[in-house]
């Protein structure tokens, strides 16, 4: 019984050109045009040929161990250390940590199949692409800067879930800011728009999603300015606010959100960071290093960034601020609470006069007329009737719900005091 040779595609189609080449159907000159090969090389294929069979074009590396295998020690080592540290780590980050910290520097695609074959990998099929229209980054630095909120378990189970507020320039893909807060809402992004403001000045434009912070979202609204108080905010700074209709639109700052929640989450499990505190001081390493890695150049060199002028008061630009007319005993309502406005010209003069009532992130309250702080007292607090929550803001609220409430300590009488003087009869009450 003949033996069944393993032949590859390559040295099949070798066999069929030499049985050719043997029979005198074609020549030499030919069967090395259709191998690619020298005709000083077929004639020595074909002498092997002729003598030994097909069994003369095997590979004689065939079944021996390769030159470049990694030594047996450092696949150990290797393994045992993404089984232990970086067993969810993807094969690119887990490329990175072996090089920066354990310096063992292997192939990107020598870490992904040894996590393939160790299972703690698996590919990913391709998903069937969804073809969306291009838009080209813009020129300069400054000149459109995309924002973003991302509710995500970011300390995993060492910490409550919280939101991460992105700021990345689309000229440059670079991470401009980055706040961790409770829940997206006017006043974190008042906070983390000051601190790109005073690091980088006034960019040209905010792109942001239709959240209700950014555009107001009722159709046939026939109160109010027509503008959120984060769109009246950036009107008077001079920064456009563009929301998109799309995610795909501004798909910058959703991708960056993809990487953030896997390298941002396990930076901070490295170095066992577990509150919004801790991670709000690492940001800025963070920041610097991923920007040092992903950032990329502008086609322009020109930064488009505006510097803050004297009259762009962020104290007071950045707080929410509504209108209210006076009353006659010179008294406002205010989320429920009734302030007495306390001064000592004559009331009339302030009858049904407009009044600013600014509110900063910290909760202080400052009345205004034409510029002018007015002292107040709070007079009355009513009662809060049903609020509406916008549906990213549930969580934030029902967590405070379900703080535990605290219960009156029952009062004990000192031994001293006038209720023990005089001995009580349980039969005539007195």
């Amino acid at each position: 019984m003949s033996d069944i040779l393993p032949l590859s595609q390559r040295e099949l189609s070798r066999v069929q050109v030499l049985e050719q080449l043997k029979a005198k159907q074609i020549k030499q000159r030919q069967a090395a045009q259709q191998l690619g090969l020298s005709v000083r090389q077929i004639k020595r294929l074909l002498h092997a040929f002729k003598r030994r069979g097909a069994k003369a074009l095997l590979s004689k590396k065939r079944g021996q161990r390769s030159h470049h295998q990694l030594p047996r020690d450092v696949k150990a080592k290797v393994l045992q250390l993404l089984r232990g540290r970086y067993a969810d780590f993807g094969p690119t980050l887990a490329h990175e940590k072996l090089g920066e910290v354990h310096h063992l520097q292997l192939g990107l695609e020598t870490v992904r199949q040894l996590m393939i074959h160790a299972g703690l990998w698996r590919p990913r099929r391709a998903k069937r692409p969804v073809i969306h229209p291009l838009r080209e980054r813009r020129a300069c630095w400054g000149e459109l800067v995309q924002i973003d909120g991302s509710p995500f378990a970011w300390f995993e189970d060492r910490g409550p879930v919280c939101t991460l507020l992105v700021y990345i320039d689309d000229a440059t893909s670079q991470l401009m800011e980055l706040l961790f807060t409770e829940a997206e809402t006017t006043f974190s992004y008042f906070e983390a728009t000051e601190h790109y403001l005073l690091r980088y000045g006034k960019p040209v434009a905010f792109y942001s999603d239709k959240l209700s912070v950014f555009r107001v979202n009722l159709p046939n609204s026939l109160t109010g300015e027509g503008a959120t108080q984060f769109g009246r905010a950036m009107y008077q700074l001079g920064i456009k606010l563009l929301c998109a209709n799309t995610p795909q639109a501004k798909g910058r700052v959703e991708k960056a959100n993809q990487t953030l929640q896997d390298r941002l989450v396990k930076e901070m499990r490295l170095r066992g960071l577990s509150t919004m505190a801790e991670g709000n001081a690492y940001l800025s390493e963070f920041r610097e290093t991923y920007n040092r890695r992903f950032a990329v150049a502008p086609r322009s060199a020109e930064n488009a960034h505006r510097p803050l002028l004297p009259q762009d008061e962020l104290a007071r630009i950045l707080t929410v601020q509504e209108h209210r007319h006076l009353s006659k005993n010179l008294t406002l309502n205010y989320h429920n609470v009734i302030y007495q406005i306390q001064t000592p010209r004559p009331t009339y003069a302030l009858r049904q006069a407009q009044v600013v009532v600014r509110e900063d992130r910290h909760g202080t309250i400052t009345i205004e007329y034409k510029g002018q702080p007015l002292a107040y007292t709070e007079y009355h607090r009513q009662l809060r009737q049903a609020e509406e929550t916008p549906s990213k803001l549930i969580d934030a609220a029902l967590a405070t719900k379900r703080s535990p409430k605290r219960r009156r300590a029952r009062y004990v009488p000192p031994a001293d005091h006038p209720w023990k003087r005089f001995p009580v009869s349980p039969k005539v009450g007195h």
